[in-house]
């Protein structure tokens, strides 16, 4: 019995779809998650490689990024952050740490 996307296929997805929203093209190269708690709370760290093309909108929509609401059910997206970026020739390669809350 299948209980649905897991909490990093619900943010891969929460992430191209605002991309695709302002007309971006990302694409997920990579992604991986662990399990993380603290004394209060629990949830995932998140660690996504993404490639776009250059676009006029890039920058203001990796500006907005960590203070955007996203929609991943069941979680809370409590930090986000673009830890790194890189382009050769007409391909921009992000990495994205994410850190989740459980918030049922």
């Amino acid at each position: 019995m299948s209980r649905g996307a897991d909490v990093g296929v619900l943010l891969e997805r929460a992430l191209l779809q605002m991309a695709a929203a302002v007309k971006i093209d990302l694409t997920i190269a990579d992604a991986s998650w662990s399990r993380w708690a603290s004394a209060t709370f629990t949830g995932a760290r998140h660690d996504l490689s993404v490639t776009t093309g250059p676009s006029p909108t890039l920058d203001a929509w990796l500006g907005a990024l960590p203070e955007a609401e996203f929609t991943v059910r069941g979680h809370l997206v409590a930090d986000l952050a673009i830890t790194s970026r890189a382009r050769v020739g007409d391909t921009i390669t992000l990495r994205i740490a994410v850190l989740t809350v459980e918030a049922d």
